[in-house]
């Protein structure tokens, strides 16, 4: 099968593309420079060589996101209704889009974005599966990195989570892009949920002892929601790395 995958070369796209060619399918990989083995090149952020990228594409794995310098309205919104625009009808069995569990239910300006872009999805037509995915170990680890204050690392007060492996969600999405199409949202999701203090306290046994985690209650609608479970998938399978087991590999 024809497969193209868009951001081929980031975290989750790189480890689709090797699935999905271990697996036997031609895989190209689009980015913005067209670099690495079956690299081709395709601009979402302003359409330039977008038809050309998807021509013959059976299969379009949707993984690019715009999150750098805020540029997801242009990359996730607008540039997924220039990928609807250029994309082979006539060949075109199945686009999955991966997006985040929550983006419906917690208010944050790139979640917004990412549900936008699935409406555009829905309302375009073509034959698509919506896969929210929640939030992966390596992410976490960015996350409470960035957090940490010398020997404090606080953490929003009974924030709950389900973080998953990155390459489990990446055979998961491979699986899901060569079978048939959902036309809605399906979800996957790590195998346990956690508190955010939880996950710090775990990561800090591992990476920087002597650090002291410290719960804070955290205001607003946003924080209301993840505490409330928006995080969290309600449903479809689940993958088997624990966050423990991440961090002891």
């Amino acid at each position: 099968m024809d497969v193209l995958v868009t951001g081929g070369t980031g975290p989750l796209g790189r480890l689709v593309v090797e699935r999905l060619q271990d697996d036997g399918h031609r895989v190209r990989q689009m980015s913005r420079r067209g670099t690495g083995p079956g690299g081709v090149r395709g601009d979402l952020a302003t359409g330039r060589d977008l038809p050309a990228a998807l021509a013959g594409a059976e299969v379009v794995v949707h993984t690019a996101t715009g999150v750098r310098d805020r540029a997801y309205w242009e990359v996730d919104v607008a540039g997924t209704r220039r990928l609807v625009q250029a994309v082979d009808r006539d060949r075109l069995r199945h686009l999955v889009f991966v997006s985040i569990v929550g983006v419906d239910r917690i208010p944050y300006g790139y979640y917004h974005a990412k549900y936008a872009a699935e409406q555009v999805l829905l309302a375009s037509g073509l034959p698509v599966t919506l896969l929210r995915i929640t939030q992966f170990h390596d992410f976490v680890d960015q996350l409470l990195e960035t957090a940490r204050r010398g020997p404090l690392l606080p953490v929003p007060m009974s924030w709950r989570l389900q973080p998953v492996d990155v390459a489990e969600a990446a055979a998961h999405t491979a699986e899901v892009a060569v079978g048939s199409p959902a036309g809605g949202v399906v979800e996957f999701g790590g195998p346990e949920e956690l508190t955010a203090a939880e996950v710090a306290r775990a990561w800090v046994a591992a990476r920087e002892p002597g650090t002291h985690v410290v719960a804070t209650p955290v205001p607003g609608r946003l924080s209301t929601a993840v505490r409330d479970g928006a995080a969290l998938p309600t449903r479809g399978p689940r993958g088997r790395r624990t966050y423990a087991e991440h961090l002891r590999g």
